[in-house]
């Protein structure tokens, strides 16, 4: 065919097929785990076992105690477009099962090593086939409880170029831990449990009460401040729990989403529910909780997305339009503040308790500089730079100073943020203090899981910790700046956010987005009381640099300055 002739159509070849199906379906490791917990639920198992080796890269391995496969129909569990989930002649818009295409295991066979043994309840003894190049290669029979064992090793070992494509083990483990919590808490009726090696990375057991599954996945403080939803929607119904405006996240994934029972994502969803909260919540933060909807069959597509990850409502508008006005009756009939929000506060939620009272420290300060005013002694006032004299703090959180003859606010957070995101970008790491005893921190699966992804950012954010039980972290330094060190507490915050995506490593700006979370997390927060020398120091290695930008990594201003000629102008003294 010559260059820029008419390419003749042609049939392809049925293993280039069995290649694109299995690319819509299998991405990477937590595809196949989410396909294989999913077909494990559809099965009626009521405990769920997921075991990884390197990441999932290495094997996955699954086992449930549902119904089990009967021996002969063992190769067509394997074969493309075979299923038990949905009658030969359909129809595939009444699906009332998590997998109903029939690809599932047949696309991990042809990119993976399969191994299959399953017991139904009458047979003695278990049966079991091996997969190679998505062909049988071998029967075998194993004693095995009633349920079924599904092993995938060396996943994509077929296709290299894919493999070469996937992040580090601690990634894709991370990856899988995240996409079986979302799993877990649309059937939180299922236990379920993740582990590598001898190490336990998740343990969800069976729950009654949603809220209840919400504290397994998003901490134990889930359960209370949570504000409940359980009301009628247009084609169905809502059930949930959602965080008070304080306890917002830096993205939207700290809301998970099902829809009869299926874990999906959704743009417009997190979106309706961020507009109910509006100005209630700092702009740059998003709720976190869980939603789980309920809609008759003729109201929601499932077939959308081959992965199943996406659904299409047949009344979406209306449906999201009563979901704000559920999720606004929620805040409004919510508790007071004061009581424990869902997840962890965020630095916007500790700026708005109630003021500290006046402090020694700041008591004093002030009053030197009233001192000077009145003439009647020479102020004992901070090393501060000769260009700022330093007058007191508001609620923790703002200094303020004279410069220039004007006044002046500085955030504390801010300024201490953008100190840090400059030394992170000169230096790759911050400095860190040892503590005298360690301190225990309470992580979350994914928490946990983020620590082994992000061990390095972890150690660059000047932390030094270790795991300490199945639940728990020891965090043996924290990160310090001039004076001031970052509570232990904080690790928590900066894991959050890692998992996010909010560092993610890839694409432009990267790296001073991951330096820009961990300058976050490490910096001085609202609410921390700091010694005036603290703050003179502070300011003077913000004038250090003439040059340093006016904003904290995130876009928000360090200063407010208001001149002589303004503050004379407001009172009217624009003439003296």
């Amino acid at each position: 065919m010559s260059a820029g002739g008419r390419r003749p159509i042609r049939r392809l070849e049925p293993r280039t097929i069995e290649r694109i199906a299995a690319g819509e379906v299998v991405e990477r490791p937590a595809s196949v785990a989410k396909e294989l917990v999913e077909n494990a639920i559809d099965a009626g198992a009521q405990r769920v076992s997921v075991r990884l080796d390197g990441g999932g890269l290495e094997r996955i391995v699954v086992e449930d105690d549902g119904e089990g496969i009967p021996p002969e129909e063992l190769g067509l569990a394997v074969e493309r477009h075979a299923t038990s989930k949905l009658a030969p002649d359909g129809p595939i818009d009444a699906i009332a099962t998590l997998g109903f295409r029939g690809e599932a295991l047949a696309s991990i066979a042809s990119v993976a090593r399969v191994r299959l043994l399953s017991r139904p309840a009458g047979e003695e003894v278990g049966h079991g086939i091996r997969i190679e190049g998505g062909e049988v290669a071998g029967r075998f029979q194993a004693p095995r409880a009633p349920g079924t064992t599904v092993e995938v090793a060396d996943l994509f070992y077929r296709t290299p170029a894919r493999r070469k494509f996937l992040k580090s083990p601690a990634a894709e483990q991370l990856e899988i831990v995240r996409t079986l919590a979302r799993v877990y808490l649309a059937r939180p009726s299922v236990a379920l449990r993740v582990s590598t090696g001898d190490l336990e990375l998740a343990v969800y057991p069976a729950s009654v009460r949603l809220t209840d599954a919400a504290a397994r996945v998003l901490g134990p403080e889930a359960a209370r401040g949570a504000m409940a939803l359980d009301a009628p929607v247009p084609g169905g119904r809502i059930e949930g729990c959602l965080g008070a405006p304080a306890s917002g996240a830096a993205t939207s994934t700290g809301l998970y989403l099902s829809v009869n029972g299926r874990a999906v994502i959704s743009r417009s969803i997190p979106q309706a529910v961020r507009a109910a909260y509006g100005d209630s919540m700092p702009r740059a933060r998003f709720p976190v909780g869980v939603l789980a909807f309920t809609i008759g069959r003729d109201g929601v597509d499932v077939n959308v997305h081959p992965t199943k990850r996406e659904v299409r409502f047949a009344r979406e508008r209306e449906l999201l339009d009563a979901l704000r006005v559920r999720v606004r009756e929620a805040l409004i009939e919510a508790p007071a503040p004061s009581e424990a929000p869902l997840g962890r506060p965020s630095p916007a939620g500790r700026a708005r308790m109630p003021p500290p009272p006046l402090t020694a420290a700041r008591s004093s300060l002030v009053q030197a500089r009233l001192d000077v005013s009145a003439g009647r002694s020479e102020p004992a006032l901070v090393a501060a730079p000769a260009r700022w004299e330093l007058l007191g703090c508001v609620d923790r959180l703002y200094w303020v100073a004279l410069r220039d003859g004007g006044l002046v606010l500085v955030d504390q957070h801010a300024a201490s943020e953008r100190l840090l995101f400059d030394e992170l970008r000169r230096d790759g790491r911050l400095a860190r203090q040892q503590l005298v005893a360690p301190i225990a921190v309470t992580l979350t699966a994914l928490e946990r899981a983020t620590l082994a992804a992000e061990s390095e950012a972890v150690a660059a954010a000047g932390f030094d910790v270790e795991g300490f039980g199945p639940e728990a972290a020891l965090v043996r330094a924290v990160p310090s700046y001039r004076g001031v060190r970052a509570a232990a507490a904080a690790l928590a915050g900066l894991l959050d956010e890692l998992a996010d995506g909010v560092s993610a490593g890839v694409g432009p700006g990267a790296a001073e987005r991951r330096a820009a979370t961990i300058a976050c997390h490490a910096a001085i927060r609202a609410g921390d009381e700091i010694e005036p020398a603290t703050m003179g120091a502070v300011l003077a290695a913000l004038d250090a640099e003439p040059g340093r930008a006016g904003s904290c990594p995130h876009g928000r201003p360090i200063f407010l300055a208001l001149p002589r000629a303004r503050l004379d102008r407001w009172f009217l003294r624009s003439g003296a």
